[in-house]
């Protein structure tokens, strides 16, 4: 027992000390003796450490349990600050006036961080303008300049995304990215390709954790799987069930009269009908409006002349909660036997698959 004191007593003290983030600031305009904090971003009542600014200067410290983005708050000004750290020895120095520029230095996950930001901010102003255009323009076809060059732009960021995460993909920041983007990514089969690029420190933290649920949510719907029974009433109150259209090739058609992209697509589901409705196929509209006249207005605006379903529970619809819609537009393509054999099919690529199953002549 002695022998081991002694061993213990002669190690360095750094190996004695406990693991942890230790940040130091020096940030100019900081009222002296104001309160400095670090808490979760994803749970912001949580507050990690505290400290308090004294001659512009301040230290944190703390003991992380997973690298993740934290918030590092100046009570003093009401400002604050993005870190994506472990446990870290961290410098952060800059002007309060210029918050978002702050100097941060002393993480490799935190620069990480920083090339998502400058990498995919100017990618997703750029996509925002372009809805922005797309909300103005009434009546956008698929095929039409504006559209195409939107979806282009979407698949620009997607290819990104895939060499951003398999350049990076034993950070802790790769899982994050992926969390963030995945709306952009309706074939679920992609998204679990990037998060099988992930080491599996990633797969097993937070965010790897947020993607697998994600995923297996989405398997649920799955192509070749039996499409789940519903009911829900049609415009009129009168109950449907799927159940009802089998024998026929149906369309199960997610939307919603304020989702612009799903107006844009609604033209291509019209012609798609009026091509094959009489060769044993049909459309299932689930709306996830939440008031009852936008939702007929939309039907007889963009001449939808199949039958709707709607419980009018926003993103709260029980079919696409049963369905694990978390986004619109989204569509199933069910057989006669009630399998789904298709999903998440838009323009040309709708009509291709009907014309394979039930011919183009």
């Amino acid at each position: 027992m002695k022998q081991l004191l002694v061993l213990i007593a002669l190690l360095p003290l750094g190996l004695l000390a406990q693991t942890g983030f230790v940040i130091k600031g020096k940030v100019t305009g900081l009222p002296e003796a104001s309160k400095v904090t670090l808490t979760d971003v994803n749970n912001p009542t949580d507050t990690l450490s505290r400290g308090k600014v004294v001659h512009g200067g301040f230290e944190l410290k703390g003991t992380i349990k997973e690298a993740n983005l934290y918030q590092l708050n100046f009570d003093g000004v009401q400002k604050k600050a993005m870190l994506f750290i472990g446990n870290d020895q961290v410098t952060v120095e800059g002007n309060i006036e210029q918050v978002q520029q702050l100097d941060i230095k002393g993480s490799s996950i935190h620069n990480d961080f920083v090339a998502f930001q400058n990498t995919f901010n100017p990618l997703f102003r750029k996509l925002t303008e372009m809805n922005q255009q797309l909300y103005a323009k009434p009546n956008v076809q698929p095929g039409d300049s504006i559209m195409v060059a939107y979806m282009a732009h979407v698949n620009s960021i997607k290819a990104t995304l895939e060499q951003f995460v398999t350049e990076r993909k034993t950070s802790p920041v790769a899982p994050f990215v992926l969390v963030v983007t995945s709306e952009l990514e309706q074939d679920i089969s992609v998204l679990e390709k990037n998060y099988n690029l992930l080491a599996e420190t990633g797969k097993e933290g937070f965010y790897g954790k947020i993607l697998k649920q994600r995923i297996d949510d989405n398997k649920i719907g799955a192509i070749g799987s039996d499409a789940m029974d519903f009911t829900q009433a049609d415009t009129t109150g009168k109950p449907v069930t799927l159940a009802s259209f089998r024998g026929k090739y149906v369309l199960i058609d997610f939307w919603a009269s304020w989702c612009r992209p799903c107006r844009v697509e609604n033209p291509n589901v019209v012609n798609a009908f009026n091509k094959f409705k009489d060769k044993n196929f049909t459309v299932l509209g689930v709306s996830l409006d939440r008031e009852k006249q936008p939702w007929l207005q939309a039907i007889k605006d963009d001449n939808l002349t199949w039958t709707h379903v709607s419980d009018l529970k926003f993103w709260s619809n029980e079919v696409a909660q049963m369905y694990r819609v978390q986004g619109i537009p989204q569509n199933f393509l069910i057989d006669p036997n009630g399998k789904i054999i298709g999903k998440n099919l838009r323009g040309e690529g709708l009509q291709a698959k009907l014309c394979e199953l039930l011919g183009c002549n």
